[in-house]
């Protein structure tokens, strides 16, 4: 049963623009590494779920956090801070995509 954080229009998701559609493969690639991939396959095709939104947003905020400390330790030569940072960096890629996407898509539909 849907609620709030997991109801999406009943229409099929609206034409993304164009340079939303760039982000949509790095957004499916997050997704299926997330073991959450859409049951079409890809997020052109499904809608992205408040829920999903609201946590990729957050996520993107705390790896961002999250890196910049990583990268004052890398400042000082730390390999641990410096992979630490490249892995929160790929995280924040890959949750932002999904994010770009998921407001696309809100953007582009007409009730919302």
């Amino acid at each position: 049963m849907a609620n709030r954080l997991t109801r999406v229009p009943d229409q099929p998701v609206p034409p993304l623009p164009r340079w939303v559609r760039l982000a949509v493969p790095a957004a499916d690639l997050f997704m299926l590494v997330m073991v959450s991939r859409p049951r079409s396959g890809s997020l052109s095709r499904t809608w992205v779920t408040p829920a999903t939104l609201q946590m990729c947003i957050a996520v993107v905020a705390t790896c961002l956090l999250g890196g910049g400390l990583a990268a004052s330790r890398a400042l000082q030569g730390s390999r641990v801070a410096i992979g630490l940072g490249a892995g929160l960096l790929l995280l924040a890629v890959g949750a932002g995509a999904v994010a770009v996407v998921g407001t696309a898509q809100r953007r582009s539909h007409p009730g919302g």
